[in-house]
């Protein structure tokens, strides 16, 4: 649509002989310089959120040695119990941060409920002889747990701000049209045909730097090729 509506302008700008020769430095400070900025904004966010994923694996998969490989082997039932727990989680978090905000406190009292009972069944590992030191342990594991699910939480519900995006698309959508007088003064040494190559990439470029930002901007929906995955699956196969 902004590629039609831009070669729409330039050849009005060209048939009522409009032509003007505007600085192009006005598009960068007022879209790319803004544009980019969101863009490594979103993409510091999903490497944050990557980073906590991480960490609440790596304690989860912590959590399940331990009670595996910390108490007498007899006790096979509680680690598999403890292995159904954390995949119970785990399943439960994939869905919520991909749903996004649709259902989005319900589901997280869902998941924080989990962690809560996770938390209060880990004092059987006092029953099975678990020594005080390594008891504490397991308590960090399930405490860092819950700080890396609600910095990622933080991160679902919080994004690049409103007003610097819609700063963007106002100026995105619109210079292109604005920009037919120019795009018909520089094309003078052009051949015939060749004024509407500028108004087309300029709408091309413009647009695609708004989608990568908007692929960017929530990291969870699975919308695009950058967005994280949880792959329950695949960390089911980690506690095997």
């Amino acid at each position: 649509i902004l590629t039609s509506l831009s070669i729409a302008s330039t050849w009005l700008c060209g048939h009522y002989g409009l032509v003007a020769d505007f600085p192009l430095n006005l598009v960068g400070i007022a879209i790319v310089f803004p544009v980019v900025f969101s863009i490594d904004s979103a993409y510091k966010r999903r490497e944050s959120a990557l980073g906590q994923l991480s960490d609440l694996r790596a304690h989860m998969v912590s959590l399940y040695q331990a009670s595996r490989d910390w108490l007498d082997p007899k006790h096979t039932d509680f680690s598999q119990e403890v292995r159904t727990k954390i995949i119970d989680i785990y399943s439960s978090l994939s869905d919520t941060f991909i749903e996004g905000s649709k259902n989005g406190k319900s589901k997280d009292k869902k998941v924080f409920k989990k962690v809560s009972e996770l938390s209060a069944f880990s004092q059987q590992f006092r029953l099975h002889g678990l020594q005080v030191g390594e008891m504490s342990r397991v308590s960090q594991y399930i405490s860092k747990m819950a700080v890396a699910l609600e910095r990622m939480r933080v991160i679902l519900n919080y994004r690049t701000p409103i007003t610097l995006r819609a700063y963007s698309k106002v100026f995105i959508y619109s210079f292109p049209v604005i920009y037919g007088p120019y795009f018909q003064y520089a094309s003078e040494h052009y051949s015939p045909g060749l004024e509407y190559f500028m108004p087309v990439i300029f709408s091309f470029i413009l647009v695609s730097l708004d989608n990568i930002q908007n692929h960017l901007e929530n990291p969870f929906d699975q919308v695009g090729e950058d967005d994280i995955k949880f792959k329950v699956d695949e960390f089911e196969k980690m506690l095997d």
